[in-house]
């Protein structure tokens, strides 16, 4: 059932709540980063979440030009407004108002996402999500996933959730097969209606509020979150949610940690130094 309050004894809470970092990306691209700052470098296996929203052109307009990634996935969400992708793997699509571009990276990828817009609003999410040792080098591999294929899943009360990836009362998301079998969903609860949603057992998780506010966690023993903020979950049981006066819309994901070291440098994910190296020498030869 979607609104009864699970056992508190394995309700999720939140353990933290944060806001973003603005930064810029890309050239030049304004952005807030909600994970991959000093505060919350990593939630294993997602590596980063990144936010973009602008209704000026002069913020966005430039772009992502072709840079390079190895070793993890992207995962771009547009709410409102157009992004074209282009890869050295002959991967190209253009998403727009709702849909999504899945690409996984693997042994090296030379990509760019670039506004098909010259004005309006542009808002939208990137995810990475972590590949296990035994992927990160990997074939890799690209998918638009169209609006019109991600469902909804059918809930109570006046509540809306679009599931990009995992499963939810019955329903699947469009999202690919993975080892860190993500969950995605992005999830609209109306003035103090309430919600529990399914997240798996073990994963780590985050909630991202985009529209007014909730509370999450057990009845009672909640922690409001408000626009603008991430809140770290703990790792096991259902997430109970109950929204403001407001109403509330949020982006909730998943993910099985890899419990593998992470090694960063830039565009690139690995395990070790070594790989690390490896790759930026494997980028400027043009092995990509």
């Amino acid at each position: 059932m979607t609104r009864t309050a699970e056992n508190t004894k394995t309700a999720r809470r939140v353990v933290q709540t944060l806001p973003g970092m603005p930064t810029e990306d890309g050239a030049g691209v304004k952005l807030t980063r909600m994970i991959g700052t000093p505060q919350l470098p990593d939630l294993d296996p997602l590596l980063m979440l990144d936010v973009i929203r602008s209704d000026d052109p002069k913020g966005y307009i430039a772009g992502f030009p072709e840079h390079p990634h190895r070793g993890f996935e992207t995962v771009s969400y547009m709410i409102k407004g157009s992004m074209q992708h282009r890869d050295s793997h002959g991967g190209k699509g253009l998403i727009s108002d709702g849909g999504v571009q899945w690409m996984t990276a693997g042994r090296g990828v030379v990509h760019s996402e670039m506004p098909a817009q010259n004005d309006g609003a542009l808002f939208g999410f990137q995810l990475w999500i972590n590949l296990p040792a035994a992927e990160k080098m990997r074939d890799p591999w690209y998918r638009d996933i169209a609006a019109t294929a991600i469902p909804d899943v059918p809930l109570e009360d006046g509540a809306t959730a679009r599931l990009i990836a995992g499963r939810w009362n019955g329903v699947e998301g469009p999202a690919p097969a993975r080892a860190t079998a993500p969950f995605i969903a992005d999830v609209t609860i109306p003035a103090y209606g309430k919600q529990t949603i399914p997240l798996p057992d073990g994963h780590n998780a985050f909630a991202f509020v985009f529209q007014g506010s909730a509370q999450f966690g057990p009845e009672g023993e909640g922690t409001r979150v408000k626009d603008g903020e991430i809140a770290v979950l703990s790792a096991d049981g259902a997430l109970s949610v109950s929204a403001q006066a407001a109403g509330a819309r949020f982006l909730v994901v998943a993910g099985k940690p890899l419990r593998e070291p992470i090694a960063k440098y830039g565009p690139f994910v690995m395990n070790t130094a070594a790989e690390i190296n490896a790759a930026i020498s494997d980028y400027r030869a043009g092995r990509f």
